[in-house]
């Protein structure tokens, strides 16, 4: 006769859970579709970001800014601005921002200008040597993509440079301050 599988005794410690996170995590049905693609870009971008901060040193050994150093001087190539509005730009707290841009001043990067709005404040801008090294930093990373470019096949190029303005859509819906959940598009319809 077939034993009935045992009942269990609620005075009993508890099993442990198992401590691998996936066990844990595990999903009972495979991600939606929408969730796997977002799952692979994100492991694309973050290898190619990675990829680019580390190769740059192949082309421009020399060069030492951080990244968060680097991507300040690109948003104040556009326009000095307050230390409030680079961190609300950047998405950093303001303390941070202000630490980065003392050291940019010390190395001088940036400089301080008195804002003509409010004399009590000031602005931080580019000086000569951050723009020199600026574009400096651009070329070296121009030359590294495009030698990259240069060892994929002319489809894959092709590819590539065909995702770029979708591509462009989708950092500016991430950096909306909306937000990308309130940004809905339309699915294109293809033509027939």
């Amino acid at each position: 006769m077939p034993s009935s599988p045992p009942v269990p005794d609620p005075a009993a410690e508890p099993a442990e859970a198992p401590t691998d996170p996936e066990a844990q995590v595990a999903p009972a049905e495979p991600p939606a579709p929408a969730i796997e693609r977002a799952r692979r870009l994100t492991d694309v971008v973050t290898r190619l970001r990675r990829a680019l901060r580390s190769s740059i040193r192949t082309d421009y050994p020399w060069e030492s800014l951080p990244m968060a150093q680097v991507e300040l001087l690109q948003t104040l190539a556009a326009a000095p601005l307050r230390v409030g509005e680079l961190a609300a730009r950047q998405r950093l707290a303001p303390n941070t921002v202000s630490g980065l841009v003392g050291k940019l001043l010390e190395a001088g990067f940036v400089d301080r200008q008195a804002d003509p709005g409010d004399r009590r404040t000031a602005r931080i801008a580019l000086t000569p040597a951050g723009l020199r090294q600026l574009d400096d930093w651009r070329q070296a990373h121009e030359r590294r993509i495009a030698t990259a470019l240069g060892t994929l096949t002319a489809t894959d190029r092709e590819a590539v440079m065909q995702a770029l303005p979708a591509l462009d859509r989708l950092a500016r819906a991430l950096a909306s301050p909306a937000g990308p959940e309130q940004q809905v598009a339309p699915e294109p319809v293809a033509p027939r």
